[in-house]
């Protein structure tokens, strides 16, 4: 069993319904992506990391690789280090857990939003001191920092 086969299972073990795959992005002068929900949407005008619903038939990484070709326009080159996950319930009530990973991409010059209102690329003190992103955020980009400076 490869890793994504075990967190699969675990979240089968602990009956998620929804699974949501996250990727940390970050970019050449060590700043991460953080997208801005829509007003009008569940959680509206947060900031979060690019993610979104893994489909009943994909695998975690090919849902992460396809959400955020979709959220941003960006081609996934590698899935990095995995950082956490965080369980919440989503808009209609159903358990859902997101698991994020670091994300390389092919470019991060050029960026398409399909589904938020804005972007921007974000240092990570700036990150921790923002009150538009979750605590469930800041603290996988603690993680990923934290990995980023212990390697």
């Amino acid at each position: 069993m490869n890793f994504f086969e075990k967190i699969e299972k675990k979240a089968q073990i602990d009956e998620i319904v929804k699974r949501v795959a996250g990727g940390i992005i970050y970019n050449d002068e060590g700043r991460i992506l953080v997208l801005q929900r829509k007003e009008n949407d569940f959680y509206g005008g947060i900031l979060e990391l690019p993610s979104g619903n893994v489909e009943n038939k994909e695998t975690i990484n090919e849902g992460l690789i396809r959400e955020i070709k979709e959220e941003t326009g960006l081609d996934v080159t590698k899935i990095g280090r995995f950082i956490n996950t965080f369980d919440y319930l989503s808009s209609s009530g159903k358990k859902s857990r997101q698991f994020n990973f670091e994300v390389k991409v092919s470019n991060t010059k050029e960026i398409f939003l399909t589904e938020h209102d804005s972007y921007v690329w974000m240092n990570v003190e700036d990150i921790q001191n923002n009150d538009k992103i979750t605590e469930e955020v800041k603290y996988a980009i603690a993680i990923s920092d934290y990995n980023r400076k212990n390697r």
